[in-house]
């Protein structure tokens, strides 16, 4: 075969590969948007996740609904604060008592958050079949809890040298 044409049929074949892959891959990536969202129902991943009958995912359903006011209201608040401190900060570059017990505000306001976030993920859980319930509850706790983990991890004695301090 003429080496300038094996060159062309190369070319040809390499460009209908990459081609049919990110065909393929598009197509896959909108088939598993489709089957695994649903735009209209935040919640169906629970039902598809954890089995629940419909009547499970409605007592869910009612649990969510009854906190997501709480919910709002706390990230509210959180929010408030946040902005208090930002603008405290804002007036001068000294850390004063009153940065200081605004930082403290925003720790505490968050724990509080916290809490009756866990809360409601043990109610979640107990309108679950019981494994299902354990599942879900461990893998909220995990989120929940593990938030600042890598952060933490990261500042703690055993890897303080990667930041320069003896």
């Amino acid at each position: 075969m003429n080496p300038r044409l094996a060159g062309w049929a190369l070319l040809c074949a390499a460009l209908l590969a990459a081609g049919l892959f990110f065909s393929s891959a598009h197509l896959v990536a909108r088939w598993s948007a489709e089957r695994f969202s649903n735009p209209h129902d935040d919640l169906e991943w629970l039902r598809r996740e954890f089995g629940l009958s419909q009547a499970e995912l409605t007592r869910v359903r009612q649990l969510h609904e009854g906190y997501l006011p709480q919910c709002r209201e706390w990230c509210a608040k959180i929010a408030a604060a946040k902005a208090e401190l930002e603008a405290e900060l804002a007036r001068g570059s000294d850390l004063t008592p009153r940065v200081a017990e605004l930082v403290r505000q925003v720790v505490a306001l968050r724990a509080e958050c916290q809490i009756r976030m866990l809360q409601h993920f043990t109610e979640v859980s107990r309108a679950m079949p019981p494994e299902q319930g354990r599942r879900y509850l461990a893998e909220m706790l995990r989120l929940t809890l593990t938030a600042h983990e890598q952060t933490e991890q990261a500042m703690a004695p055993a890897a303080s040298h990667r930041h320069g301090h003896p």
